[in-house]
């Protein structure tokens, strides 16, 4: 597979919670706690996520904001 995305990394499947259209993915990647995405019912059925599938996690965006009130 080659993409154009820099921001990737490997890791291992530990959990999918399908909800209705959305399903949630969680992946261990190593020196991070744990990545969590969330992907479309259809994506995940479409790729066979299930845990312990080796899989990319791909960052593709232009603005990451992080916000905490003041109190």
């Amino acid at each position: 597979m080659k993409i154009s995305a820099r921001n990737m990394f490997s890791g291992r499947i530990v959990r999918v919670e399908r909800d209705g259209a959305l399903a949630r993915v969680w992946v261990s990647v190593e020196n991070v706690e744990e990545v969590t995405a969330l992907v479309t019912s259809e994506a995940a059925r479409e790729l066979e996520l299930k845990e312990g599938d080796k899989v990319e996690v791909v960052f593709k965006a232009t603005e990451v904001i992080v916000a905490k009130d003041g109190g």
